[in-house]
Parts: structure tokens; C-alpha cells; sequence
């Protein structure tokens, strides 16, 4: 005769039976699994340590290899050899960005030699321009003038030292992002399939929601912050060009840059130009239209309306409320890597949140009761 089916109920009891518990281990085992947690901390705080340096480079260089790779795509369909494929890929990002450094580099030297060369008379247009203010007639300024423009001739000649003594840092920052662009190029399937094999099945919706929240947000904050930084960066080279302000390209590219930063923004840019247009040039329509495009287009447009709410319909995962915050709140906790740690925390708690209240396990009873749906 055959034995009867359990029922769902009568199956739970007997998974809690047969599920080992904390009462259940031996001694070794508690041992060993307290042993090989601690191991396991250790190790991976010192791991932290050890890249804490170079973990900004190693995340661009996952982000731009997502990015890049249809290009390598495209071109392994054409090439055979996938190495070959992945460093021609990475050509056409390295070069411009290398021509471009290099560009901005040697004209920032040349305007701090001119700058140290002529402190004198920058000192004496500047003292002009201040007794030109209102209630500054009279005022004694030029010892004071004198010494601003020393220490800023003395800044600009440290930066370029600066940049000299950091090229060590910035080789091995460079190397870590090259060499992880290309892995993840080559090998994004496996690296894929590699964790998803590592997730138990118990836990299978949460890990699809995490990795959809997660991929969505990222792209979203990706493309939504070099959209507006490229928008922000082409608005500044339009007004250098129109208002014949030197080093035009320099200053729009520098504006893209420290647009990442915490604080800094295109406003580090744009207010010093207008400053320049006002004192060295005698423009004060042009320095207040400088400033009156830089402030309300630029910042309070670009940078807080639009960015977070192109992002929040690239991701398709936070509205543009949560992305605005993740934003701003993630820059300010973070620095630089908070552009996508911000939005990837509140994705990560939206999917974990998501994945809780809609778990199928559990269902309302026509009573009100919570019941097990399973039953």
C-alpha cells in the first residue's frame, strides 16, 4: 500500500526537522566556521586596504567596459584575435583622452609662466578694477592685491609640481584601469555566469531584483551625469569662444573635469572668467552674462534639475525624487565614487524593500489574516 503524501504543512515540519541548527553543531564545526568567518574579515579589510587607492580607477574601468563593449563586439566580429580586439577597443578611448591631457597641460604651463613673469602688471590692473568698485575709491589695496597675485602665481607653478610628483600614483591608477577595461571586456560573460552559479536558488528573485536595480541605477547616473558634464562643459567653451577668453578649450575641458568633484563644479570655471572679463577686460555686460548663464543654466538647471531626473528615466528603478537624492546626498558622503555608490545604495534597499513586500510566499486571507499561500 502505497504511504500517503504529506501535506504542505506536514513537509514544512519536516524541512525545520531535517534543517541543522545552531544547537546541532559540534564543537569543531562552530569551530571552524568562527575560524574561517574571522579569516574571511581579515583578509577582506586588508584586500580593502590594500586597492583603497586605486578602487576609483578599477570601478571607471567596469563602467567604461560595460560601455565599450558592443565596440569590441562589433570588432571582434571582424578581428579574430579577442586581445587584439580589446586593446584597438580601448585605442579609441586612451589616445583622445591622452592628446587632451597633454593639450591642457602644456597651455596651463605657459599661462603660469606668463603669470609669474608678469606679476607686476597683473597686480596693477587688478588695483585699478577694485578702486573702480563702489566705496573702494579711496581704499589702500595694492600691497594687498600685490600679495593675492603672488600666491596665486605661486598655486598655479605647485599645481604643475603637483601633477609631476602624483604621476606615480596616476600610472598605477591607470594601469588598474586599463588592465580591469580590458578584463571585463573580454571576459564580461564568464564573470556574469560566475556569480550567478555562487547565488543559492533560495535566494534567486533577490539577486534578479539587486542586479536589475543595480544595473539600471548605474546606467541611469552614468549617462545622465556625462550627458549634462559634456552639456555643461560645450555651454562654458560657446561663452569662452564668443567672449574671446583665453585658453577656451583648456577651461572647457577643465569644467567637465571637476564637474565630478564634491563642491567643485562648472562654477570654479565660469566665476574666475567672469572676474577676468570684468577686471582685464572692462566687459562688465559680458562677466554678468557669464554669470547669470553659469548660475541658472549650468547649476541650478543642468546640474539640479536635469541630471537626476534624466537619470531617474534611464534607470527606470528610482523616480526623480530618490535619484536627486541619491545624487547630491551620495557626492557629498562619498566624494567622487559617490556619483554611483549614491544611487546604487538606494537601488540595492529599493530591490531588497521591493523583494520583501511582493515575496508570493505570503497572501491575505478573505478574514484579514495573513496566511501562507503555500498551504
Amino acid at each position: 500500500m502505497a504511504e500517503p503524501i504529506p501535506m504542505a504543512s506536514d513537509r514544512r515540519r519536516v524541512e525545520r526537522r531535517t534543517d541543522p541548527t545552531l544547537a546541532e553543531l559540534t564543537l569543531p564545526e562552530l569551530r571552524r566556521m568562527m575560524v574561517t568567518t574571522i579569516l574571511f574579515v581579515i583578509i577582506l579589510v586588508l584586500f580593502l586596504w590594500m586597492v583603497r587607492t586605486v578602487i576609483i580607477a578599477g570601478i571607471l574601468g567596469v563602467i567604461v567596459a560595460m560601455y565599450l563593449r558592443p565596440v569590441y563586439l562589433w570588432l571582434l566580429a571582424r578581428l579574430p584575435s579577442p586581445i587584439v580586439v580589446a586593446i584597438l577597443t580601448l585605442t579609441l578611448l586612451i589616445v583622445p583622452i591622452f592628446a587632451l591631457t597633454a593639450y591642457s597641460y602644456e597651455e596651463i604651463a605657459d599661462r603660469a609662466a606668463y603669470v609669474k613673469e608678469h606679476q607686476e602688471e597683473i597686480s596693477n590692473r587688478i588695483d585699478v578694477a577694485v578702486h573702480r568698485l563702489p566705496f573702494m575709491q579711496s581704499a589702500n589695496t595694492t600691497e594687498n592685491v600685490k600679495q593675492a597675485v603672488l600666491v596665486a602665481s605661486n598655486y598655479g607653478t605647485n599645481i604643475l609640481g603637483s601633477v609631476r610628483s602624483v604621476l606615480a600614483t596616476l600610472a598605477i591608477a591607470a594601469t588598474i584601469f586599463i588592465f580591469t577595461a580590458a578584463y571585463v571586456i573580454v571576459d564580461a560573460d564568464h564573470i556574469m555566469a560566475y556569480i550567478r552559479q555562487r547565488i543559492p536558488p533560495r535566494y534567486g528573485e533577490l539577486a534578479v531584483a539587486l542586479e536589475s536595480n543595480v544595473r539600471g541605477v548605474l546606467y541611469g547616473a552614468i549617462y545622465s551625469t556625462f550627458l549634462t558634464q559634456t552639456m555643461k562643459s560645450l555651454i562654458i567653451l560657446a561663452m569662452n569662444l564668443a567672449f574671446a577668453v583665453p585658453l577656451a578649450g583648456v577651461l572647457a575641458i577643465l569644467s567637465f573635469i571637476v564637474g565630478f568633484f564634491p563642491i567643485v563644479g562648472s562654477w570654479s570655471v565660469y566665476v574666475p572668467v567672469a572676474a577676468w572679463l570684468a577686471v582685464f577686460r572692462d566687459a562688465p555686460g559680458q562677466a554678468l552674462t557669464m554669470l547669470a548663464i553659469g548660475v541658472f543654466v549650468n547649476t541650478l538647471y543642468i546640474t539640479t534639475f536635469l541630471r537626476p531626473k534624466i537619470a531617474a528615466e534611464r534607470s527606470r528603478v528610482l523616480n526623480f525624487y530618490w535619484m536627486l537624492v541619491a545624487l547630491i546626498t551620495g557626492v557629498y558622503t562619498f566624494g567622487l565614487v559617490g556619483i554611483l555608490l549614491g544611487p546604487m545604495l538606494i537601488g540595492l534597499l529599493k530591490a531588497i524593500f521591493d523583494t520583501i513586500m511582493s515575496a508570493p510566499a505570503w497572501q491575505w486571507s478573505d478574514h484579514g489574516d495573513l496566511m501562507d499561500s503555500s498551504t
